[in-house]
């Protein structure tokens, strides 16, 4: 009982009847929304009154009414005075609205007992014309036997204490579904808190609750149904709630639910990662087979900046190379129906659809895909051939566009289904290519980005390190593999005078290019600042209040750290200081990995200046390995579980011949095969005899 149950001319073929209840006395104690429409009559000016208000007085004025074989003359049911022998009759009745006109309604009573009233009648109606019965028969009857929805009434302790045949196919799913139960009657297997719920709300405030979907399962997990159920209460005389009336409608293979959860479905495995051609995979995958048999996905050179361009390809006599293929997915194994296997360049003819989608930024839509002579595909043979081989005839193409750009296109052909696409199809096909565009976007800038800042990264770190006469060094750098963008890791070995070297670590917070340019700029100043012959401590602070005192924000790392040492060969000392850095790991000759107790100090930028320089001695062949964060940090581990990680990976590497494989044993003990979680700066120096 919706709230489009119109007034006499509104189109209520698909509509639900209007329901009253109608105690002993014939006065009218339960009253719908439906019934008002019908009617006119609002539920504050029915109840309480008795029925014959909407009927019609017999008289000779008045037409005669056509009535039924258990019918009298004045329209009401027969079978003596109000309300007669408890059985159900039906029949035509005269009904006159509240503004006056008169109405032919087909009207079914029918016997109810309930907690509250007693027993009672509850009375179906709807406009004759409309009637669900066809003219013959009981509309009761009509109701039971062939109405798709599940309807029930249920008293003010939610009982149920009337079905129809609908429902009562429903009870191996929802086993309440049997006069005289009560949903709050326990059911192994069965929860029904959220149906109580929803129904004592309708019963408190009276508001309907429309499409509540729910799924619901036999207790013994063999059947499951998806029901879309509304929820309509029944007023009573006094104005409290008699009941409620659910109507519920199975929806396990509804098209449009198919389609509803095909969109939820792309919300989540499109664009979860920010990979192009996974991306384009994941959309050709998801279309298929729900909405095509056979689904490609081609982009353009501008999406694909790490492909060959395609201008460099030769175009064909009849077809130009347009795209490059980046997802494809068919019902058939194989896939026979694709000319080019992924990442292939697309062939396309002048004046096809495909260039048509390009240029007006329309999809393409055809029903029944025209093969006939004279058309496109008379200067497209290979795709003429593939189309009459695999059976295709129905076709949709959709440009991919996001932000303003074009990304190339997405094709939707259907040849073992044999229904025609239709506009719905396109529509859903056009919401996917939307939600798609738009991830393919991002990971189109993402994969610039990154690879802008790679490159940015790969010419602001040292290209050669040389450690001179004082020290052999090797490094290595790793990007991570987690975050959206290089982070701003970073390493230098500078040779000092005096046979002396400076070896510095640092890591600038934050990824992407600003990282990677502010990483150059902090290197540059501290490579500077090194020529000065600072010791390490006086050099962090001197670093410190550049970063501090920058007026024009240029140098913008304010939470940057750094670690600073310089190795005198001639002494063997090595004098370090640390901004919020991990301390370095020092390998003795014999393999005993130490790490030195140096204070921390505070991050490059706030100013503090608090940095403490520590002394070590290192003998001849001792290694010292400085590193970032990324190296020994996890989700899964803390910094000193991973300092111990590494502590054993350098013992365990440390009788290896040169620190190029040092450093290779020691990414790989610690990172393995997955990618990193955080970028890795590792820098080593074995002191030379």
């Amino acid at each position: 009982m919706g709230d489009d149950m119109g007034a006499p001319g509104s189109d209520t073929r698909d509509a639900f009847p209007a329901v009253a209840v109608i105690d002993g006395e014939g006065v009218m104690i339960g009253w719908t929304r439906a019934a008002e429409e019908l009617t006119g009559y609002p539920a504050a000016d029915i109840l309480g009154r008795p029925v014959t208000t909407l009927l019609l007085p017999a008289g000779p004025e008045q037409p005669a009414t056509r009535a039924a074989p258990d019918q009298g003359p004045s329209g009401r049911p027969s079978g003596g005075e109000w309300p007669g022998t408890r059985e159900t009759k039906a029949g035509l009745v005269e009904v006159r609205r509240r503004d006056g006109e008169r109405i032919v309604v087909r009207a079914e009573v029918a016997p109810l007992a309930t907690a509250r009233a007693g027993e009672s009648w509850l009375v179906s109606a709807v406009l004759a014309a409309d009637d669900l019965s066809g003219g013959t028969g009981s509309l009761l009857e009509a109701l039971i036997s062939h109405f798709p929805v599940a309807m029930a009434i249920w008293d003010g302790e939610l009982r149920c204490v009337w079905l129809n045949a609908a429902a009562e196919h429903l009870e191996s799913v929802f086993p309440h579904y049997r006069v005289g139960r009560a949903l709050t009657d326990p059911i192994p297997g069965t929860d029904t808190e959220a149906a109580q719920e929803a129904m004592r709300k309708v019963l408190a405030d009276g508001t309907p609750m429309i499409d509540r979907e729910a799924r619901w399962a036999s207790p013994d997990r063999r059947e499951e149904r998806t029901l879309s159920t509304s929820l309509f209460r029944l007023e009573g005389l006094d104005g409290q709630p008699l009941g409620v009336c659910s109507l519920a409608l199975d929806i396990s293979r509804s098209r449009a639910r198919d389609r509803l959860a095909l969109l939820r479905e792309a919300s989540v495995r499109i664009g979860s990662t920010l990979d192009i051609r996974k991306t384009a995979q994941e959309l050709a995958d998801l279309a298929v087979p729900v909405l095509a048999d056979y689904v490609t996905v081609d982009l353009s050179d501008a999406t694909l900046p790490d492909a060959e361009p395609l201008q460099r390809l030769a175009a064909t006599e009849a077809s130009i190379p347009v795209f490059r293929r980046a997802g494809v997915a068919s019902v058939h194994d194989g896939i026979p129906e694709s000319l080019w296997a992924l990442g292939e360049a697309v062939f396309v003819p002048p004046g096809s659809p495909f260039t048509e989608v390009l240029a007006t930024r329309r999809p393409h839509f055809e029903a029944v895909l025209d093969t006939s002579p004279g058309t496109w595909l008379a200067r497209d043979p290979d795709r003429a051939r593939i189309i009459h081989g695999t059976g295709m005839h129905t076709l949709i193409i959709v440009p991919l566009e996001a932000r303003g750009d074009i990304l190339g296109v997405a094709v939707f052909v259907r040849n073992a289904n044999p229904a025609p696409f239709t506009r719905d199809d396109l529509v859903l096909a056009e919401e996917l290519v939307a939600r798609a565009a738009l991830s393919l976007d991002n990971a189109r800038q993402y994969t610039r980005e990154r690879t802008t800042a790679l490159a940015l990264q790969r010419d602001l770190l040292p290209r050669a390190l040389c450690g001179g006469a004082a020290v052999e060094v090797a490094s290595r750098y790793l990007p991570s593999g987690v975050h959206e963008g290089v982070g701003g890791d970073w390493y230098d070995a500078i040779r000092l005078p005096g046979a002396r070297i400076a070896l510095v670590v640092g890591d600038v917070t934050g990824h992407g290019i600003h990282a990677a340019a502010t990483m150059g700029r902090l290197r540059t100043a501290v490579r500077t600042l090194s020529y000065l012959e600072l010791p390490p401590d006086e050099l962090l602070a001197h670093l410190d209040r550049l970063v501090a005192d920058d007026a024009c924000g240029d140098l913008d790392v304010t939470g940057a750290t750094c670690l600073y040492a310089i190795y005198d060969a001639a002494t063997r000392r090595c004098t370090m200081a640390a901004a919020g850095h991990p301390p370095p790991a020092v390998v003795t000759p014999a393999g005993e990995v130490t790490f030195p107790p140096l204070p921390s100090g505070t991050p490059i930028g706030l100013g503090l200046g608090s940095f403490e320089s520590h002394d070590l001695h290192l003998a001849a062949g001792t290694v010292l390995a400085l590193y970032t964060d990324g190296l020994i940090e996890t989700r899964q581990a803390d910094l000193d579980a991973g300092m111990a990680r590494l502590g054993t990976a350098l013992a365990g590497a440390a009788t290896l011949p040169t620190l190029e494989s040092l450093c290779a044993a020691v990414i790989g003990a610690v990172v393995g095969d997955g990618p990193a979680e955080d970028d890795i700066a590792l820098l080593m120096a074995r002191t030379r005899a």
